[in-house]
């Protein structure tokens, strides 16, 4: 049989703008050409969302979806970080709820196997759908403004590959108040259907509290009664997992949601890190590529990765990045820091990997002649004494009241005489042993004395995973290192013109004496 091509007259794809509308595949309900691929772009009025969903659906099948195919893209660029799904076979889409005004819908078929196609049907501020990103957002119909009397929606919000439990935000909430809530409100549920336990039933002025599922899918229905209305609801959904995670370890390591592929458009992710009190926490940026600086501002604008001091948006911003760079440590103040990544609505990239570890808080001071270092017991309270030693095994600390300390001459404990930076200095390294069983984690500080001026410094050296962190630092450090090369040079040539200056000198008195000891004998 001769294989069905598109005739030239058939429609496929185009721009729908109308409130509401209906397409299908070319030749519906009859078999669809071979060899076609087909865009449709649903723009509605900005500020409105796009509710899609589809009463037929019959694709070839492959496991996945490599031949014939339909996808459904949230925008109008057919970014990989807009895709909402990829879709084949006999099971239909589910319905989707656009982020925003603009929706994407492309067939593409190949040149095998023909099937009847699909049937599809969108309209404008229809409330309710299925969301399926790792984070977004949802809002009461016609919001700010009133909602409308007698509505009632659905969000079913999960399915998205990896993700984990859901968290809920509430920014705003004024509805209808009464007892029971049974007027106007807004439902939760831990799971994709009615039948799941019930996470609360909220209605009036108070805003809900932040809600986390137990499971990969959040039910949230709005229901409004005859009469008596309100401004409504603004929320935020985020999947816990790849999208959001509270670390707690002296160390570990994290990336962006689908690393090191590209990442979703529209996300607000956070990655939060509470440490001990005392520690800080440094970050090691292991790779990063995001959407690049903005052209008019050449400033972060669209895709980026913010750091804050104290664990929270109000705390003193450390950085701000996107592009591809690579970026030295960043170091907090405090115990507590939070990272966040927006993403836009268009360009992703392929994200980043960082690796943190939680500085120990220690004293360091020096003598002429000593090192004395001290670490509050409960800040290593899992830590033999043993396990904490200054150059050398055999040079550990010693418990004294509350704090681990090592008291040492500087002719002792692999310590060493440098000169930086046209300075005498004393250096040597601090271990300590983190190791459990097999796994090896020993972090290195490096303790520094000018005994001329009695002043001590410390600094993290080497922390978890070193083959990752330092081909990290490598990276960052190369013009620290060169610039330390080219100070040892200038080190290396003042030492030797300082040589041949005192050579000279004593050359010189040498013939002093012997011309005066010659005239002596005249």
């Amino acid at each position: 049989s001769h294989p069905l091509l598109c005739p030239p007259g058939i429609k496929c794809g185009g721009v729908l703008s109308a409130p509401s509308g209906n397409f299908s595949s070319p030749n519906f309900p009859g078999l669809y050409p071979y060899e076609t691929e087909c865009t449709w772009l649903i723009v509605v009025a900005e500020g409105s969302s796009v509710l899609l969903s589809f009463s037929h659906f019959e694709l070839e099948y492959h496991n996945t979806c490599a031949y014939d195919y339909l996808q459904v893209y949230n925008g109008a660029a057919q970014d990989r970080g807009n895709l909402l799904g990829t879709f084949c076979g006999h099971s239909p889409p589910p319905p989707f709820s656009s982020a925003w005004h603009v929706m994407a819908v492309v067939f593409r078929s190949d040149r095998h196997v023909a099937k009847h196609g699909f049937a599809a049907a969108y309209r404008k501020d229809a409330c309710g759908g299925q969301l399926t990103g790792l984070s977004g957002e949802i809002t009461s119909p016609r919001y700010p403004e009133s909602y409308p009397n007698d509505a009632e929606c659905r969000w079913s919000i999960g399915g998205a590959s990896g993700g984990g439990p859901l968290t809920l935000v509430f920014a705003d909430f004024q509805m209808e108040g009464g007892q029971g809530c049974g007027f106007d409100y807004v439902a939760l549920f831990d799971g994709p259907t009615v039948t799941a336990p019930s996470l609360g039933r909220y209605c009036g002025s108070a805003r809900p509290p932040r809600t986390v599922s137990s499971t990969p899918h959040l039910l949230i229905i709005f229901k409004s009664d005859f009469n008596i209305g309100g401004r409504g609801f603004k929320a935020h959904f985020y999947s816990a997992g790849e999208c959001q995670e509270v670390f707690t370890t002296i160390k570990g390591n994290f990336s962006s949601p689908q690393y090191p592929n590209f990442y979703p458009n529209n996300l607000k992710c956070q990655w939060s890190i509470q440490l001990p009190p005392g520690y800080r926490v440094k970050v090691f940026f292991l790779d990063m590529e995001l959407e690049g600086r903005s052209s008019l501002t050449g400033a972060c604008d669209y895709d980026h990765l913010s750091a804050f001091d104290g664990g929270t948006e109000s705390g003193s911003l450390l950085g701000r990045w996107c592009g591809r760079e690579s970026l030295a440590p960043v170091t907090s103040h405090s115990n507590r820091l939070l990272l966040l990544l927006h993403t836009d609505r268009n360009t992703a990239k392929r994200g980043f990997s960082i690796s943190y570890v939680g500085v120990v808080p220690m004293n360091v001071s020096c003598t002429r002649t000593d090192f004395h270092i001290q670490i509050p017991v409960q800040s290593l309270a899992q830590l033999e004494r043993n396990r904490i030693y200054l150059g050398t095994p055999s040079c550990a600390a010693q418990v004294v009241g509350r704090n681990f300390k090592i008291h040492t001459r500087f002719d002792t404990c692999g310590t060493e005489s440098q000169r930086r930076n046209n300075t005498s200095v004393i250096v040597s390294t601090l271990y300590i042993d983190f190791s459990v069983g097999d796994q090896e984690d020993i972090h290195q500080y490096e303790v520094q004395c000018e005994p001329k001026r009695k002043e001590a410094s410390v600094t993290l050296i080497a922390g978890p995973d070193p083959s990752r962190l330092s081909q990290a630092e490598n990276l960052v450090d190369v013009q620290k290192w060169e610039g330390e090369a080219i100070d040892a040079r200038e080190i290396k040539s003042q030492d030797t013109s300082d040589i041949v200056f005192i050579s000279i000198c004593i050359l010189a008195g040498l013939l002093m004496v012997i011309a005066v000891v010659g005239l002596v004998l005249l």
